[in-house]
């Protein structure tokens, strides 16, 4: 998480409590993907409204495909144009978070668990989960998995545990499999074991080049580690934020070296060991496209990685299609981005919504994550130089959840978009940005968000006829067809 250098851009939210919604399934099998529009509507609308009169809710109106015309704004959708496919919407599941949630109530929290990772009723669908190799800075301590007293090093990895994380976070990866074992998992380091850095240290420094083989063989500890407790790693960053080395953990690790890392080092070290998670590079802010884009010139690199990741501390979403222009046979991800405490809630919808629901997916990335999952009230925990800021989709105090904005957000996406969904095309309106998909069902989901002072009033045009539907200013609909 970056603590020194927060974006003007990124605004503060404002908490706020609504009733905790039980779910209504009663299975642990996954509930159907897809939901279908109500039979009286063509199209069903979800709705938020900035003044939180509206949070997520399916909304009773009727919505009719009709060949009447009128002069308001069109948005015209386009299921013949398609992008890339979607691998889901979510969060980070930090240490923190696990800790909070996992402390819940077995039968508090597993109604937590099926509204956050189920799909029916009023379930929010999350499809996507980042954790941390080794610690975060939002755990409560800095730990890896290889820590040695002052030095000593292992070359063979021979005291390699994931003892850190089998109190909280692996138990409940456990739960959330049961509930969707199809759910995508991505690994980020936020430091090498510290005896393998320049500085001895958890906070910042390099990794040795005399390491590079025995940190290679650490990933794949790590992947096998996991397996071996029952779940899939399906991708794994190289580095979080490898040109932020003051938060704690972290690492200095410029192109050059990642370069080096993955192409003589951790790429061979996963094809000799028969493991086929996704290799991801960069994973930091849109005001460096040229990092990746160097490390995927390398031929040799190249060959070994899936994609690029990214944040938006800093820079413009759109650079990321200058990485797609650049290589468009890689993938690009959205991996972390965080809202500060307390608060603004309708300015956060807005800018959310706006650069990352819908700007980053119509940037080619294949994933939006919001950092984080969970936090306390007092945003803990936290490293002794970690994010003292850093407001969670939830916030979690004993059994009582407060549902926060990343919650709202993400939930506009997560629970029509499923993974396996299209990008189609459809278009762009200044006061109106969107996004739409075409689900592994055939639904259309198309996502508006109001980005005006004024309600408007628009039409929504497929296959030759249209329908009108408004907006208030600053709210966000899902429109499911």
């Amino acid at each position: 998480m970056r603590i020194f250098d927060r974006s003007s851009a990124l605004l503060n939210l404002i908490f706020f409590i609504i009733p905790f919604v039980s779910c209504s399934a009663n299975s642990d099998e996954p509930s159907k993907p897809d939901p279908q529009p109500s039979d009286h509507s063509d199209i069903t609308l979800w709705l938020t409204n900035p003044d939180k009169s509206v949070l997520f809710q399916k909304q009773d109106i009727t919505l009719n495909f009709s060949t009447s015309t009128n002069q308001n704004a069109i948005i015209s959708v386009d299921d013949s144009q398609t992008f890339q496919t979607m691998d889901g919407f979510g969060y980070s599941l930090t240490g923190g978070s696990a800790m909070h949630i996992y402390r819940m109530e077995k039968s508090t929290r597993a109604a937590l668990l099926d509204e956050l990772f189920k799909s029916d009723g009023n379930n929010i669908g999350v499809s996507y989960l980042r954790i941390s190799i080794g610690a975060s800075d939002l755990d409560d301590r800095t730990f890896s998995y290889n820590d040695l007293p002052a030095g000593e090093t292992d070359p063979e990895l021979k005291k390699f545990s994931l003892a850190p994380d089998k109190t909280y976070l692996i138990p409940l990866l456990k739960e959330i499999l049961a509930i969707n074992p199809g759910i995508k998992i991505l690994g980020s380091p936020w430091s090498p074991p510290a005896w393998m850095k320049t500085n001895n240290s958890p906070k910042g420094g390099s990794l040795k080049p005399e390491w590079y083989g025995t940190y290679a063989n650490y990933f794949v500890k790590y992947i096998e580690g996991m397996k071996a407790e029952g779940i899939r790693v399906d991708a794994i960053t190289v580095q979080n934020e490898p040109l932020h080395p003051g938060n704690n953990p972290s690492l200095l690790m410029v192109a050059d070296a990642q370069a080096e890392f993955v192409k003589n080092h951790l790429g061979p070290a996963f094809k000799g060991a028969g493991i086929d998670t996704k290799i991801i590079i960069y994973d930091h802010n849109a005001d460096r496209p040229d990092y990746p884009i160097s490390i995927l010139n390398d031929p040799e690199a190249k060959k070994y990685i899936d994609g690029s990741a990214f944040h938006l501390y800093g820079g413009k979403i759109e650079a990321l299609s200058d990485v797609h222009s650049a290589h468009p046979d890689k993938s690009l991800y959205f991996t972390e981005q965080w809202i500060g405490a307390p608060g603004n809630f309708p300015d956060n919808l807005q800018w959310h919504t706006r650069e990352l629901i819908i700007g980053a997916t119509r940037n080619w990335c294949k994933t939006v994550l919001e950092w984080n999952l969970a936090a306390d009230s007092k945003w803990e925990p936290h490293t002794d130089g970690g994010c003292t800021e850093c407001l969670g989709a939830l916030t979690i105090t004993g059994n009582t959840v407060v549902r926060n904005p990343a919650y709202y957000i993400i939930a506009h996406a997560s629970k029509f978009v499923r993974p396996g969904s299209v990008r189609i095309g459809s278009t762009l309106n200044v006061n109106l940005p969107n996004v739409a998909f075409k689900t592994p069902a055939g639904n259309k989901v198309l996502i508006v968000l109001n980005n005006s002072n004024d309600d408007q009033r628009f039409n929504i045009r497929f296959a030759g006829k249209s329908v009108g539907t408004l907006l208030k200013a600053g709210a966000v609909g899902t429109y499911i067809w």
